[in-house]
């Protein structure tokens, strides 16, 4: 029998603010263990927790990005259960009054838009972090991390595939900067997954029995997970196994899912109304202030480079996958460079440079004149392709605008008819046997005479001036 998986994932988001969810502790990452706690948010008795204001006003803006449905009135409750790195054995969160419903992200998938229906979007505080160290006896607890506020993302069981579910975080992530909420980092826990997946008959409507997988620590990681997990769990469906609901870990080193514990249902966390915090009733002109402050998103950006600028909806996508990439590319146009070339260079060597050396695009100092410049270079003659990668490579590493590195190195470009003339000459001369071979017909050494001209000249010949040149003289020495 043929399966199909139903996917669904559960983003945590960590607000980028710059307090706590319900008490004024600093939420810097980073700082000494336990060097950022108060009795608030270590739940200690008798402290009132106080509902941060701009944590829901990200929240909001958060939710209109996603076309949700803000709640007129929100409540927190406490979500309980018990585990080390929760002080008060209880978590502050939202269940069945949460702030926003019903949104959903647009997917560009193989030329065709798969609609991913959002299912809330709700607030509650983080939990505190457990240190394995090797070197020591016992586990160690930063509750440095306790109260930090977390959005949670729920998407409805919309995901048809392992890449869909990529694409769904590589998208949602693009939004997420875009609106400056969080930092997105994975790697210090600004954004976590779980993801939910089950089995069913192809064409089927029912849904099979609910696996969540944890220890997710990359979108990579996500899409290996629930291709491994589908496959266990067709395997098992074929030998006439009934799958348990349980919650699973994945193993990074051995590329695996191992059993952690049986599901919970909403029920083994016994939900009741937070009676520390009163039910809120949103603003709606809150509401209208932060639609109208909202930038531009992913999606209107791609729409407006194919319209305004021509370009591809290949080019638009990824140029707008990173705001840094889209304020590099529209700040080298305003500097009066044409769009194909600045796109091009951010997708071909700056993507490739970022993705050798493992960096986000803001980490690059790299200015948008500066592109503009190098495109001009180019433009003008007095770089060829191969000149401008050296220079750009250059511009990268030392964060130096490349006129100034083309006036430093003298790596113009040598276009004077009677210099390249010369160069001709030299290797014709140095290259008798390579002569007689075209003479012969073996027009294919022109690439070798090529190669020899442009060592000569260090790379500075003008490519097109000098293939032409080589090709004129030995036709005309060919009888």
């Amino acid at each position: 029998m043929t399966y199909e998986p139903v996917i669904g994932l559960e983003v945590h988001l960590q607000l980028s603010t710059a307090t706590k969810l319900f008490c004024g502790c600093p939420a810097k990452f980073g700082s000494p263990p336990n060097s950022q706690t108060c009795p608030v948010c270590l739940g200690l008795p008798g402290v009132l927790p106080v509902l941060n204001e701009r944590v829901l006003e990200w929240g909001i803006r958060t939710a209109l990005a996603f076309d949700c449905e803000i709640a007129q009135v929100m409540k927190f409750d406490r979500k309980q259960y018990f585990y080390p790195d929760l002080p008060k054995n209880y978590q502050i969160s939202q269940y069945d009054q949460p702030l926003a419903q019903h949104g959903h992200l647009d997917l560009g998938l193989d030329g065709r838009t798969k609609r991913v229906r959002i299912r809330r979007i709700h607030l509650e505080e983080d939990a505190g972090k457990l240190l394995h160290e090797a070197s020591q006896s016992q586990t160690c607890i930063d509750f440095n991390r306790t109260g930090v506020p977390l959005l949670e993302i729920v998407s409805e069981p919309d995901l048809g595939s392992s890449d869909e579910a990529y694409q769904y975080l590589v998208e949602l992530k693009a939004v997420i900067e875009y609106l400056g909420v969080s930092t997105c980092n994975m790697e210090e826990g600004s954004l976590r997954c779980d993801t939910n997946i089950s089995l069913r008959p192809a064409g089927d409507s029912a849904l099979g029995s609910k696996v969540e997988i944890k220890n997710l620590n990359s979108f990579r990681a996500v899409k290996l997970a629930l291709e491994y997990e589908a496959k266990r769990q067709a395997a098992a469906l074929g030998r006439g196994e009934r799958l348990p609901q349980e919650t699973r870990l994945w193993d990074a080193k051995g590329l695996k899912t191992e059993p952690m514990r049986s599901k919970e249902e909403a029920a083994d966390y016994r939900y009741f109304p937070e009676p520390d915090l009163v039910p809120f009733v949103i603003d709606r002109q809150l509401i209208s202030r932060v639609g109208e402050a909202l930038p531009e998103l992913p999606a209107q950006r791609r729409r407006r480079y194919q319209e305004a600028h021509r370009l591809s909806a290949y080019d638009a996508r990824v140029l707008s996958q990173h705001r840094a990439f889209g304020e590099l590319f529209e700040g080298a146009l305003r500097a009066g460079a044409a769009p194909k070339p600045v796109a091009n260079w951010i997708m071909g060597e700056l993507l490739a440079h970022l993705n050798a050396h493992g960096l986000e695009p803001e980490e690059v100092k790299l200015r948008p004149e500066w592109l503009a410049h190098l495109v001009q270079l180019v433009d003008e003659g007095t770089l060829s392709g191969k000149m401008a990668k050296d220079v750009f490579a250059q511009m990268l590493e030392r964060g130096v605008d490349p006129l100034q590195l083309v006036e430093e190195g003298g790596l113009k470009q040598i276009v004077e008819s009677g210099a390249l003339e010369r160069i001709a000459e030299a290797v014709l001369e140095a290259n008798p046997k390579s002569v007689a071979d075209y003479r012969k017909g073996k027009t294919n050494v022109l690439t070798y005479l090529m190669g020899q001209a442009m060592k000569r000249s260090q790379g500075k010949a003008n490519p097109q001036q000098i293939a032409e040149l080589l090709k004129h003289k030995l036709e005309r020495v060919t009888p």
